[in-house]
């Protein structure tokens, strides 16, 4: 049986094929990792705005609510006749 004089270049090919099979996965999940970890980001931002535009605009629509019973309050009071007698002096 003879030796193959290139047995040392194979095992060599075949390592850094291996080499570049761990690298590329590793970078592979690091940037599904990266991905998902953008998204819950940028998932919790979008939260944020829309609870503060939820919040921004029930309080605008709470003062709206409470500026039109007092001023449905001053009306029924204005309208109210008021028994006025003279004063005898």
């Amino acid at each position: 049986m003879l030796l193959n004089p290139f047995v040392p270049f194979t095992f060599l090919k075949i390592s850094s094929l291996k080499a570049t099979i761990v690298f590329l996965s590793i970078l592979l999940i690091k940037s599904n990792l990266l991905r998902l970890k953008g998204g819950l980001i940028g998932g919790l931002f979008a939260l944020i705005l829309i609870s503060g535009i939820f919040a921004s605009s029930t309080i605008a629509l709470g003062s709206l609510v409470y500026a039109y019973r007092i001023k449905k309050k001053s009306n029924l009071d204005d309208n109210q006749m008021q028994d006025l007698e003279t004063v005898n002096v």
